[in-house]
């Protein structure tokens, strides 16, 4: 009878030990490497569709510096009016990158004053400016600071209206679209002339 028990306790203790192995590693990959995050909105439309889910590579910007064309998964600054009312996590482009100047011309954003080609977004797709950085301003981002934007310019609330976001706000980039199935794959980083 003990030999029953014995048996049977040794059974479920190796089920717990692989349990626990098991969310081990998914902590450690969740904490360090990849976390998924839903699209939540249309502020990256037509790119990134509300209710795809990505995977972001938590590690990329560890080991080098975010590159002009990552799409980013941030904590939004407190200015950023989240729709939940509190802390939230947004999805945007990097425009801008530390130390330039940033302005809104004539439908189109200018980097150090020449013209940014944008040729992920639809030829009606027009940039203006927003509370933050309106039309015919120039900004000069600081060392540490990334200007992000939204795809969808009509749409989404971004560092036009809330300005600048610091590297340190920065969760990772995104990296692969597992849902829907019909766009599985790794994403395509974006390469700009200027």
């Amino acid at each position: 009878m003990w030999r029953i028990f014995k048996i049977i306790g040794g059974f479920f203790l190796d089920i717990i030990e692989t349990g626990v192995f098991a969310l081990s590693i998914f902590v450690l990959i969740y904490v360090f490497l990849a976390q998924p995050h839903q699209v939540s909105g249309r502020s990256m439309v037509p790119n990134f569709q509300n209710g795809e889910y990505l995977l972001t590579n938590k590690w990329a910007y560890r080991t080098s510096l975010p590159q002009r064309g990552d799409v980013v998964i941030f904590h939004a600054p407190a200015t950023a009016h989240c729709p939940t009312g509190g802390a939230c996590d947004f999805i945007k482009r990097v425009i801008g990158m530390p130390s330039e100047t940033i302005s809104i011309r004539s439908g189109h954003v200018y980097i150090n004053n020449k013209q940014l080609e944008e040729t992920y977004l639809p030829p009606e797709y027009v940039t203006r400016g927003d509370a933050f950085l309106r039309d015919g301003m120039q900004i000069s981002l600081g060392d540490e600071e990334y200007f992000l934007v939204g795809d969808n310019r009509p749409g989404s609330s971004d560092s036009r209206a809330f300005g600048p976001v610091p590297r340190k706000n920065f969760i990772g980039k995104a990296w692969i679209r597992y849902w829907p199935l019909s766009k599985l794959g790794v994403l395509e980083h974006t390469s700009y002339t200027i």
